[in-house]
């Protein structure tokens, strides 16, 4: 088989489990940053310059390439014989697809909310400490999709940039929690904190038994840093 197509179960048996196809912020990491960085930033400029029908056809096409691009993960697994449970969009970013897309149809403050508040510090995160380097090199289907749809998960809600969030991420949590046991998955990062480097060092802060808890202060910092610029406009306006 192509190393393009390769998975993760693949690359663990040929190169070992500790294989990892760059270095965080070695050149090919930090091209990768740059060029989501720039698409962004031209997006988010194109978006904010153009008419409100413009603006419509914009959030549309982002969202059918976050469509797309979970469907060529998928379909390039499955015809493969590689796909499994794991590869299901209920990733703790992944999910924020169907945000999206719900998003898109129906316009609810709701969905922004935890966009902006979740989805923007998630995707980021997982972009700056990637856990999807244990492929062949950085020319593979999981890895170009990895980075494209964090990069368009940090995008879209950026588009949006009206914040109008937890109850979404709790509530959806404990299906989530079960789901895992099931299938023997891991999405959220619930059952097992490894491959992630973030969880990781809950880990080695809290214990492999505790490591969970490092999401409450970690939750709560990002939020207090989204919304402290609201505040703070709010406030101003306040005295005005």
């Amino acid at each position: 088989m192509n190393d393009f197509w390769k998975s993760y179960d693949i690359t663990h048996a040929e190169y070992g489990a500790d294989y990892r196809c760059y270095p965080l912020y070695g050149t090919v990491h930090l091209m990768e940053l740059a060029i989501s960085l720039a698409f962004i930033v031209g997006a988010a400029l194109w978006y904010r310059r153009s008419s409100a029908r413009t603006r419509r056809r914009i959030l549309v096409g982002v969202t059918a390439l976050l469509l797309l691009d979970e469907a060529a993960l998928l379909l390039g697994m499955a015809l493969t014989g590689q796909w499994n449970w794991s590869y299901l969009p209920l990733h703790l970013c992944n999910i924020n697809v169907f945000v999206c897309l719900y998003n898109t149809i129906t316009d609810r403050n709701w969905c922004k909310e935890e966009l902006y508040a979740l989805c923007i510090p998630g995707a980021m995160l997982a972009l700056l400490c990637p856990s999807w380097l244990d492929v062949p090199s950085w020319w593979t289907l999981i890895n170009l999709h990895s980075v494209s749809i964090h990069a368009l998960l940090v995008l879209y809600p950026v588009l949006l940039v009206v914040p109008q969030v937890l109850a979404f991420l709790f509530g959806s949590a404990l299906p989530i929690y079960f789901l895992n046991q099931s299938l023997n998955t891991n999405f959220y990062f619930l059952n097992n904190p490894y491959g992630n480097i973030i969880t990781s060092t809950f880990t080695a802060l809290l214990g492999e038994k505790y490591y969970i808890l490092g999401f409450l202060p970690a939750i709560a910092l990002a939020l207090f840093l989204m919304y402290l610029p609201w505040a703070a406009d709010d406030k101003k306006k306040k005295r005005a």
